[in-house]
């Protein structure tokens, strides 16, 4: 049982790497946060559609199971 669960986290963590790389950057980086420049407001709300809301609703899903996969790895 613990090898399958390993097997499944190894497998999970894979892909939330290769969804998270899917996602498309929500800001001009992380200079722009620095030295002002841009219009970075982190409470603008921002409508995900399409393709960028499955992706964004797959990688927190995933998340979520990685999680709860290893608390019961803690359990077991």
């Amino acid at each position: 049982m613990k090898d399958i669960l390993n097997v499944v986290l190894m497998t999970l963590s894979g892909v939330i790497i290769i969804l998270t790389l899917l996602q498309s950057g929500k800001s001009d980086g992380l200079s722009a946060a620095f030295t002002g420049s841009g219009d970075l407001n982190l409470f603008a709300v921002q409508k995900e559609r399409g393709p960028e809301k499955v992706i964004s609703r797959l990688t927190l899903f995933c998340g979520i199971l990685f999680f709860a996969i290893v608390i019961a790895l803690q359990i077991v």
